[in-house]
């Protein structure tokens, strides 16, 4: 079945696509739903002075605002409607993920299957509407405290804040599963992939203006080109890479005839939690500049000042424990989202079981003892691509446009977006395989 997948794919060509006109109502469904998020981004929260707020964020922008920023496509520096973007959704979607390993009730839930999947992801929906209210009403307290910032304060613009953020976040919410069922690709990745992406035009044409005023050497912004390339192939190859586990299956008896065991293989992805370590290493370290850039910097205490300097970009004690809190949400998102038990057990139910390996609890162990290791290259692997980017920075002084978490989206959801699409072309074919063998035994049984 695998070499016959192979084979199609390898056969896959332009006249494929145009005959897939149900890939093509997808790939234009997703495309109208972007630009209607790409549009909302552009339109402002009511109440709001335009020109005040751009001169407050601007001081703000190395905070963790800049990163709610790049995942919301602006955004939060516009003040726009789609501000708290999709981030409440997947806080929520974390939160729901973690309290399923702890409480179990939750946990029995994720075992019953698609009945118990649909409640978890209703969980998921009110612990958005929660987040969303909170971080909205934060954001109308902030505004208000800003001078100049808000046109009439007062509960007025409080309500008017929280109901169209929240509106705004439970929208993006809404359009990401329509783009899941209706359309191609995970729509929640896409989303956010769409705001980082809207970045790259005008960072790299400042890029460009730079080397052209002669603030960067045309050699120095050609290296870091190069580098960018070989970074994203170092992400395609270990985004792509799994360490197999072979499974065995017991001969079986049906009637008279005797059926050889099958053989299958368990795989484990050296990168298996993702993006979702380095943003919350990024969302942790950046907390601390946030909180003094919005405090008065005068009547913070001097241990507080020497902190915030020491974790500022580019300095060692921020790249130390970004590096530390980036190896450390690895195996902790890893053993969160991956139980080596539950699969063993899984495995013995159905009969398989690893060579040279006892079912049950050994073979649980076993899990554990080759997905820790292959848990700790990709910690490495996350390491180096997040630290890279920081050290070309600080470094060069070259303002790159992509760091290494939103580089990490940017191939990750499009490598996953490509490989449903080249699905979506190779069930095209079988159908038309099917189609062309259901015809011919129709003619050979005239």
């Amino acid at each position: 079945m695998a070499s016959a997948a192979e084979q199609l794919a390898s056969n896959l060509n332009f006249s494929t696509f145009a005959k897939a006109e149900d890939l093509k109502k997808r790939l234009w469904f997703t495309l109208a739903a972007l630009l209607v998020y790409r549009l909302g981004t552009h339109i402002p929260l009511p109440g709001l002075n335009p020109e005040a707020y751009a001169q407050a964020f601007r001081g703000q922008a190395g905070g963790i605002l800049g990163l709610f920023n790049m995942f919301s496509g602006g955004a939060v520096e516009r003040m726009a409607i789609f501000a708290l973007g999709i981030m409440p959704y997947i806080s929520a979607s974390i939160i729901v993920q973690l309290m399923t390993s702890v409480v179990p009730a939750l946990e029995n839930l994720k075992k019953e299957g698609e009945q118990g999947r649909k409640i978890i992801n209703q969980y998921t929906r009110y612990g958005t509407v929660l987040l969303g209210a909170l971080q909205a009403y934060g954001i109308a307290v902030g505004l208000e405290s800003g001078s100049g910032l808000v046109v009439d304060p007062g509960w007025f613009f409080r309500v008017s804040t929280v109901i169209t953020l929240l509106g705004g976040t439970m929208f993006l919410m809404w359009l990401g599963e329509q783009i899941t069922s209706r359309g191609i690709g995970n729509g929640i990745s896409l989303i956010i992939f769409a705001g980082i992406a809207a970045g790259l035009p005008s960072a790299l044409a400042g890029t460009l203006e730079l080397g052209r005023t002669g603030a960067l050497s045309t050699s120095l912004i050609l290296a870091v080109i190069l580098i960018a390339i070989a970074v994203i192939a170092v992400i395609v190859f270990v985004e792509r890479a799994q360490r197999r586990l072979l499974i065995q299956y017991p001969k079986r008896q049906v009637g008279n005839r005797m059926f050889q065991g099958d053989t299958s293989h368990l795989p484990l992805k050296l990168n298996t939690s993702g993006v979702i370590p380095a943003i919350f290493a990024s969302s942790l370290l950046l907390l601390p500049a946030t909180v003094a850039g919005f405090a008065n910097t005068t009547s913070l205490p001097s241990w507080a000042t020497t902190i915030v300097a020491a974790l500022g970009h580019g300095q060692p004690l921020y790249m130390l424990l970004y590096a530390a809190l980036i190896a450390f949400f690895a195996f902790f998102y890893t053993a969160i989202v991956f139980n080596p038990k539950d699969t063993a057990d899984n495995l013995k139910k159905h009969g398989g079981f690893i060579p040279g390996i006892r079912p049950g609890e050994r073979t649980a162990e076993y899990i554990d003892f080759v997905l820790t290791r292959v848990t700790v290259i990709g910690a490495i692997y996350l390491v180096f691509v997040c630290i890279l980017p920081e050290i070309l920075v600080s470094q060069t002084g070259i303002p790159l446009a992509l760091g290494g978490t939103s580089l990490l989206i940017v191939v990750s959801v499009t490598l996953d977006t490509v490989a449903q699409i080249q699905g979506h072309l190779i069930a095209q074919q079988y159908e038309g395989l099917i189609k062309k063998s259901k015809l011919r035994g129709g003619k050979r049984g005239r």
